[in-house]
């Protein structure tokens, strides 16, 4: 209340008596409004061209004239001035209150941030918030001409604004985020409008999982398997994950930013159990089958294959930054078929003319680690720590992370092994020039031994880690001799000796040329049902074991890489989340979860990283359970279906029931006029979810551990797990409620109780959406801010904050006043303050970074924690 400040009027809403009639329009009226003021006079105002004033209406009686005294004010606050001394008195410590706050306090958060406890908000009177959401028609079925924004339109044309210098980037940067972010907010609310059932599905003799939806310009589909489209690749669990994968492609594809190529609008939200997409429009796609529309990829996972000139030359293009292999497939035709990409992704010409690229779900490479092949491809080591693992589905695909490490990684042993091989080569040559005698000169196969033994090491040091054992001079100027021999061994044909050391270096790193560094991945590689041309060739050979090398560096590198960076505190995650962007910044996917805890559970010093391990994996869990668990529950029975599932997972109370529902109304008993039977329309009410009990969902979580993270869960009850594993019931009930979107009230819950609930209908306050979509980022601010954090590793304090301080004023130009990065910006700055002497700046910079991080990032989030300190 203190928060909200006074009370100034009690009603103010439009009146019952508009429109204007005719006869008014022509005396300038443009709408009726009517107040309820705090000492309880009732006034009906007239908005016309010249201001306000009172009419004699009342509520049975229409009459406009102006009503005693004759006000006519220009502004309607000086007219409820002069109506009511309260609202006069109240307005104006309102305004001073809200003049008080931090402005930081006060701007908007460009997306949504929930908060997983909140109090018990009094639910006021306000018929202007009751006016906005139902009277307005805008997205329930009806498209009202020139009000509804055409999305893919927005979208697109903002990515086609010039680019050329800073001020044009700029302004592109901030059109395609503010555009983005009111897209995510119209994808957002119409998911849960959908999923809330208030709008008309475009098939509604279709089952319900099968039905799609269009609101307000964007089409929403729901993530269940429609039509067996995915049964070959696991059904159910490959369409629920299928939408996120897509993500990861429109990610990459946006980030590369061709001019030419085109991907949809893509919004992924969880809400209620169900996994809803969100997608702008392609024009004239509604109009023709999509078997029609597809002029490159296939519909039927490569049964059917096209391709055109055109996707070809602008993918090729893009291929060459994503480490795309353009390769050739055979269609059912036993044509042969050129893709530059995976056989899933589409191409669609759209009525506007553009090229757009859809269904970008297998974009990079499959994890064999998580394939059950039909030949054996995996090493000895990649065995003994149990793959191949059998997934839900085979949707398993390596991150883009990964790949950039793994062709860094191969790229730095393709230095150290051709730089070694040709300075002994440099060496026996000059060796063999001084004496002249070839019996002094050491054997040119002995020198290849050093050499192979050498590099051997060399490999193995950066398996070990990223940057070891070699200075960047150094690495630089291997990479220039190495670059200079390249080149050389292309353009020259005489020196033999020369190109076969290239040529042994890319075939120690698995390059896909003998004459460079050259490695790029298949992504259809071990695809079921795509026919490759010439599987049998030791090119196509070359393309599989990249791919089972890449699974390979992610288990035998990455996650030890991991793991020593916790251990020497250059990664410290603090929950689940921030546990999850670490690993996927390391490229590792967190259905690695299961082996992560296992080597964890040998460290002692990373405890407390283990139960952090531990809990998230019980709460992904958890989660999965959850999802088909609150589907079953309808919309009358959801808070206590939501109660009941948290008193299974997390309470002590050992007579477990469902609890009745507070609103619980019993339908009137209609008799069938044939047969004298109850109504079975109005009686159906699915309990399902009162079945669950704490043994059979905890026996549930263990069994769901197991087979998707392959860990196994050694306790049986909430108070033995968190014994053994140290976790806090507290923390499980955060993690979850995020995960979830579930948001109970905020009190203190007592979990230890065996004779009492810990949670009760009431506690459930509301259930928010799970939004996954992509950051458009600010590229000129970026590269400041990383040159920056380059000159304060070199030492070099002032010039990193003049840098840094460049990064923060371009991020406002971009973002606007709030957003992450700016809060991250204040925070590099703050401490460089601090470390220069400049106290004061220090405090300032810092305040503002903790309101920031409190406002879009949440209160209890990490980072914000981390700003307090």
């Amino acid at each position: 209340k203190d928060l909200k400040g006074p009370q100034c009027i009690k009603v103010l809403t439009t009146s019952a008596w508009n429109p204007p009639p005719g006869f008014r329009k022509m005396h300038g009226d443009l709408m009726y409004m009517y107040v309820i003021t705090l000492e309880d006079k009732h006034f009906h105002i007239t908005a016309c061209t010249k201001g306000f004033f009172i009419n004699q209406s009342t509520n049975e009686e229409f009459n406009p004239k102006p009503a005693a005294p004759n006000h006519l004010c220009h502004s309607l606050i000086e007219l409820l001035s002069q109506l009511s001394a309260a609202f006069k008195r109240n307005f104006a410590v309102l305004q001073k209150k809200r003049t008080a706050r931090h402005p930081f306090e006060r701007v908007a958060t460009p997306y949504q941030v929930y908060s997983w406890a909140s109090p018990l908000l009094e639910h006021t009177l306000d018929a202007i918030r009751a006016e906005d959401t139902f009277s307005s028609k805008l997205g329930y079925e009806e498209h009202i001409p020139g009000q509804t924004r055409d999305w893919n339109e927005e979208l697109q044309t903002t990515r086609e604004l010039p680019r050329k210098n800073l001020p044009e980037r700029l302004l592109r940067e901030r059109a395609i985020f503010k555009v983005h972010g009111d897209f995510v907010a119209a994808a957002t609310r119409g998911a849960m409008a959908v999923i809330d059932g208030n709008v008309m599905a475009i098939n509604p003799g279709e089952e319900a999982k099968m039905q799609m939806f269009i609101w307000n310009n964007v089409f929403f589909s729901l993530g269940f398997d429609v039509r067996d489209h995915y049964k070959e690749l696991g059904g159910d669990a490959a369409a629920f994950v299928a939408p996120r994968n897509d993500l990861q492609g429109v990610r990459v594809y946006s980030a590369v930013d061709l001019p030419g190529l085109y991907t949809l609008g893509t919004v992924v939200i969880d809400y209620r159990g169900y996994r809803v997409t969100a997608q702008s429009i392609i024009p004239g796609i509604l109009e023709r089958e999509q078997e029609q529309s597809v002029v490159y990829g296939s519909v039927d996972f490569g049964k059917t294959v096209t391709t055109n000139s055109k996707y070809i030359e602008l993918l090729s293009q893009a291929a060459q930054q994503l480490k795309i292999m353009p390769h050739k497939v055979i269609s059912d035709k036993s044509e042969e078929v050129e893709l530059c990409s995976s056989v899933e992704c589409k191409g669609i010409i759209g009525n506007d003319s553009r090229y757009y690229i859809l269904d970008l779900l297998r974009t990079f490479p499959p994890d064999v680690n998580f394939l059950i092949l039909d030949e054996d491809v995996l090493s000895k080591e990649v065995k003994s720590l149990g793959f191949p693992i059998q997934h839900r589905h085979k949707l398993c695909c390596l991150r883009q992370e990964l790949i950039d490490s793994f062709i860094e990684t191969r790229y730095m042993m393709f230095i150290k092994y051709a730089a070694f091989h040709l300075q002994h080569l440099n060496l026996w040559k000059n060796q063999k020039n001084t004496t002249g005698v070839v019996d002094n000169v050491i054997p040119k196969e002995k020198i290849n031994e050093n050499v192979d033994e050498n590099v051997r090491n060399g490999i193995t040091d950066i398996k070990k880690s990223d940057n070891e054992n070699t200075s960047e001079d150094s690495l630089e100027t291997k990479k220039k001799i190495v670059e200079t021999i390249t080149e050389s061994a292309v353009k020259d044909n005489d020196d033999n000796s020369t190109k076969e050391v290239v040529k042994k270096a890319a075939q120690k790193v698995g390059s896909l040329k003998e004459t460079e560094f050259d490695i790029r991945f298949n992504p259809d590689v071990f695809s079921p049902g795509v026919k490759h041309f010439n599987p049998e060739s030791d090119q196509f050979k070359l393309e599989k074991q990249l791919v089972v090398d890449a699974a390979e560096y992610l288990l035998l590198s990455q996650i030890p890489l991991f793991i020593r960076d916790c251990m020497d505190h250059s990664s410290a995650p603090m929950d689940g989340q921030i546990l999850s962007e670490n690993l996927h910044t390391r490229g590792i996917n967190i259905r690695y979860l299961g082996k992560i805890a296992e080597k964890l559970s040998k460290i002692k010093r990373l405890e407390y990283l283990y139960s952090i391990t531990v809990a998230e994996l019980i709460t992904r869990a958890a989660k999965h359970i959850f999802n088909t668990y609150i589907q079953s529950a309808e919309l009358m029975s959801l808070a206590s279906a939501v109660s009941h599932f948290l008193n299974c997972l997390l309470s002590s109370c050992s007579t477990l029931h469902p609890q009745n529902t507070l609103d619980d109304v019993k339908p009137i008993k209609k008799r069938n006029k044939r047969r004298g039977r109850l109504n079975r329309l109005l009686t159906v009410d699915n309990k399902d979810w009162a079945n669950l009990t704490r043994h059979s969902l905890w026996s549930q979580i263990r069994t769901e551990i197991k087979s998707y993270y392959a860990w196994e869960l050694v306790s049986e009850t909430i108070e033995s797990i968190c014994e053994h594993y140290g976790i806090q019931k507290i923390s499980l009930l955060r993690s979850f409620c995020l995960k979830t979107g579930i948001q109970i009230l905020l009190r203190e819950y007592s979990f230890d109780s065996k004779n009492r609930f810990t949670f009760f209908e009431e506690d459930i306050v509301n259930m928010f959406p799970v939004v996954k979509h992509i950051n458009p980022r600010a590229t000129d601010a970026f590269n400041f801010y990383t040159t920056g954090q380059t000159k304060i590793q070199q030492g070099l304090l002032k010039e990193g904050y003049d840098l840094i301080m460049e990064a923060l004023t371009l991020l406002n130009n971009v973002y606007g006043a709030m957003h992450p990065e700016i809060a991250q910006c204040l925070r590099m700055l703050a401490r460089l303050s601090y470390i220069m002497g400049d106290y004061g700046e220090a405090m300032a910079y810092q305040q503002k970074a903790v309101f920031m991080s409190e406002r879009v990032n949440g209160i209890d989030h990490p980072y914000t924690i981390t700003e307090y300190v």
